[in-house]
């Protein structure tokens, strides 16, 4: 059955000239046919799924390639939102707003989704450049995380919300609640601006003070400080990252 397939994709290439039907120009029939087993079910539609799985950089040496999984990652962004939201809706029946909001960011942050795509082993399926993939250790958390994103919009546009909602049970759901962690606000700059609000506080603000390394590995060390006095010091490989480990630190400063 997967031969005829094969031949089923050959022959259409040949027709078409589609480039996406030529499927062993992007990866060969034995990941093919593990990809099949990871979203589980058997792919007609290559094109999806290869667009999924192709970042901007393989587009720099594969002219004849077009576009990356960049709009399949807006679209699972979305579709993600709405499974996500089903689901906490149905799970959590007495459970206001808030604490729904709350969860749903929890469970499809880059940290969530980055993990979800480890499960799945993702990093062995991206089609990326040989340059990029040197360096992709570094920066893979947001390279993974979006092409799970991708991934999802690709089942979507090929099978609907109902497979869809099975992939995401199985990746992400399910494995989320088995980990508390998920379930821990760990959004520091919400908290602590929340408690410098309900304090009544002034003039919370995060400061970078230092940026060192290449531009393709930076890191950055940003402060916090309340009313001008440094509360917390974070080092991360983004701003974002160094000023939630600085709020971590004021949190616990001032709780002690």
């Amino acid at each position: 059955m997967f031969i005829l397939r094969l031949l089923f994709f050959k022959l259409k290439y040949l027709f078409t000239g589609n480039n996406w039907y030529n499927i062993t120009c992007f990866i060969d029939n034995k990941k093919f046919r593990s990809l099949e087993k990871i979203i589980g079910f058997k792919i007609y539609n290559p094109k999806y799924y290869l667009k999924a799985l192709t970042h901007r950089s393989f587009l720099e040496v594969n002219e004849n390639v077009n576009p990356s999984n960049e709009r399949l990652e807006y679209l699972g962004d979305a579709v993600i939102d709405l499974i996500v939201g089903k689901y906490l809706f149905n799970k959590f029946p007495d459970k206001d707003e808030g604490y729904l909001t709350k969860t749903r960011s929890m469970l499809v942050n880059k940290s969530a989704l980055y993990d979800a795509a480890e499960r799945i082993n993702l990093d062995e399926y991206l089609l990326v450049s040989e340059n990029f993939a040197k360096a992709l250790p570094d920066g893979s958390q947001s390279v993974l995380s979006d092409g799970f994103e991708a991934i999802v919009g690709a089942i979507f546009k090929d099978k609907g919300l109902i497979k869809t909602e099975k992939f995401l049970m199985k990746t992400l759901l399910e494995p989320s609640f088995e980990i508390t962690d998920y379930l821990k606000d760990n959004n520091y700059k919400s908290q602590l601006l929340e408690y410098v609000q309900k304090k009544h506080l002034e003039n919370l603000e995060y400061i970078v003070i230092k940026e060192e390394g290449p531009q393709h590995k930076k890191l950055f060390t940003v402060q916090v400080e309340i009313n001008k006095k440094i509360w917390g010091t974070g080092n991360g490989k983004n701003k974002k990252s160094a000023e939630q480990i600085a709020a971590k630190i004021a949190l616990q400063k001032i709780k002690s």
